[in-house]
């Protein structure tokens, strides 16, 4: 039964991936600009720009160069960049270890943040502690990226000169973008925490535990968070893919040198095989965290392979 359950996810993750190559090819040459003019200049000559299209293979039809660039896939091939005439692997290289610091310290700020506001909304239910801590929480999830980030240099760097405006430079430069991309995720989760653990507080184990003599905290924390973090960690499962791939708004604001600012980068330049490339990436990363989120629910619960029938 399991097996048959992870056959399926894996069709179905490589059936994404495929249509996510598939849109990002044809999109890509829809969107007005031509590469060899952004390399070459608007004055270049025609005859100049014709050789380097032929160079390129961008004179030829569109389900010609599609298929090239499928064939080049099915050998791990990924191109070579039109910019920097460089193979992408090194590029996705360079940046790749920039993006997983970020995701991974985004993520132990959004657990940091998430697991006291929602065990305290919890504890305290219907209280001003529990309506402060969800207001906090829909704060969080509210505000954009794309403006938080900007509030954070005006008051972090700017204001108060703790932290560096952008780059990557030790310790410091992490902090202001890993709670810029943290935030949002430590509201999901704080209201996730909240609920789960709502549903576990009056069962009869946690009766015993206190009736053992053992502190609040610890009937808590020990027994209460323990038995509802199934459901948290299935969460936090889906949205580190979440974070990989929504880091490229962080990182253009900060100026992180990860695949998320590589691939506005290679927008601008009309870099057709790094955008897709790109792209690729940040979508199979987010498919294979997804697939292994539902693979470990299915180990853990039954119910889950057999279509949900308790």
């Amino acid at each position: 039964m399991f097996v048959r359950f992870l056959i399926s996810r894996v069709l179905t993750a490589f059936a994404v991936v495929l249509g996510v190559v598939c849109l990002v090819f044809f999109l890509l040459h829809l969107v007005p600009g031509d590469p060899v003019e952004v390399m070459l200049g608007e004055s270049a000559r025609p005859a100049d720009k014709e050789a380097l299209q032929r160079a390129l293979g961008l004179d030829q039809p569109l389900h010609v160069q599609f298929g090239r660039y499928l064939a080049s896939l099915g050998q791990f091939d990924l191109g070579t960049s039109l910019y920097s005439k460089r193979p992408i692997r090194e590029l996705l290289l360079e940046r790749l270890p920039a993006t997983v610091e970020l995701g991974v310290t985004a993520l132990l700020v959004a657990l940091l943040l998430a697991v006291p506001l929602g065990v305290l909304a919890a504890v305290k239910k219907e209280t001003a502690w529990d309506v402060g801590a969800m207001g906090v929480a829909l704060f969080g999830v509210s505000i954009p990226n794309f403006w938080m980030g900007p509030m954070l240099i005006l008051v972090g760097a700017l204001w108060l000169g703790w932290f560096p405006v952008s780059g990557r430079d030790g310790i410091a430069s992490l902090v202001l973008p890993a709670l810029t991309l943290g935030t949002a995720l430590a509201s999901i989760l704080s209201r996730m925490i909240r609920s789960a653990l709502l549903e576990v507080l009056n069962e009869d184990f946690l009766r015993t535990a206190r009736g053992k003599g053992l502190p609040e905290w610890i009937v808590i924390v020990r027994h209460g968070l323990r038995n509802a973090l199934l459901p948290v960690i299935t969460l936090v499962g889906l949205q580190l893919g979440a974070l990989l791939s929504g880091a490229v708004i962080t990182e253009t604001v900060f100026s992180w040198p990860g695949i998320g600012s590589l691939v506005v980068e290679a927008i601008h330049r009309r870099d057709y095989p790094v955008v897709q490339a790109t792209v690729l990436c940040l979508s199979t990363s987010y498919v294979v965290l997804n697939v292994l989120t539902d693979l470990a629910y299915a180990w853990i619960d039954p119910r889950v392979r057999i279509g949900g029938r308790p």
